[in-house]
């Protein structure tokens, strides 16, 4: 692993400190979402596309209302997405049975395999990650990524935690 010039250091609220976090998350970012792109791409889709097909395949039967509050995008932007997710067979739309007005979302077979490829490249990524680091950097990790939610969607996460499956 790369070391980094601190480790923990009572100054790490220092500018350059809060600057090399913020450079680290770009890069992390990046090499977090370059094997998904290129997978994305063979289908001609974007990160707006992943987002939506991650959603919908961890939460079945998520509303469209739900997806726009997760993702926090326009509805015009959404629906250009998920018509085409709908449109090309990768996600089904049906109206709730207790209101009409309401659509639940779910991937198809062949969502939930696209699904399956993304997020096991990203897996990938993290576990490695998260043994190189051991699992008091992983909590402590866990717990900076929270920080930086806003409260209403850290309620959110905090009450879904893993189940150890």
């Amino acid at each position: 692993m790369v070391q980094l010039k601190s480790r923990v250091s009572p100054l790490f609220l220092r500018e350059e400190e809060l600057r090399q976090a913020m450079e680290l998350l770009f890069y992390a970012y990046r090499d977090f979402t370059a094997e998904p792109d290129s997978i994305l791409a063979k289908y001609g889709f974007g990160r707006a596309h992943h987002r939506v097909i991650y959603f919908v395949g961890r939460k079945p039967g998520t509303t469209v209302g739900e997806l726009l509050r997760i993702l926090k995008i326009t509805k015009q932007s959404l629906s250009r997405v998920l018509g085409q997710l709908v449109r090309e067979g990768f996600v089904t739309q049906e109206s709730d049975p207790r209101d009409r007005r309401r659509r639940r979302l779910r991937l198809t077979e062949k969502g939930a395999e696209l699904e399956r490829l993304l997020t096991e490249s990203q897996c990938r990524l993290v576990a490695s990650a998260y043994r190189e680091a051991g699992a008091q950097a992983v909590e402590g990790f866990r717990t900076v990524l929270l920080g930086l939610i806003n409260e209403e969607d850290r309620g959110a996460i905090v009450d879904a935690e893993p189940t150890g499956n």
